[in-house]
């Protein structure tokens, strides 16, 4: 699991927070994670993100959210599929 950081700009749209570029949804982003992290699980991702103390997440619907994709990338994994962030 790779974090890459970000900021918010006036109009609503996520920019690289050393350019204030914008980041691009599709095709290649060249960018050094601030954080990386792995597990052979969700749940071993999850305790490493919530349960040491860390403070990497602040808000519940973000926990939630992450929950989630780690989830569907974790079953991606199991069946053999491709796993593509929503």
């Amino acid at each position: 699991m790779k974090h890459y950081p970000n900021d918010i700009n006036e109009k609503g749209l996520a920019v690289d927070p050393d350019t204030g570029d914008p980041i691009p949804t599709r095709g290649k982003v060249t960018r050094e994670p601030d954080l990386v992290l792995s597990g052979r699980t969700a749940k071993e991702l999850c305790i490493e993100l919530f349960e040491k103390d860390r403070q990497l997440v602040t808000m519940f619907d973000h926990a939630a959210y992450l929950g989630r994709e780690l989830m569907r990338a974790q079953f991606c994994l199991d069946e053999g599929l491709e796993y593509i962030q929503d």
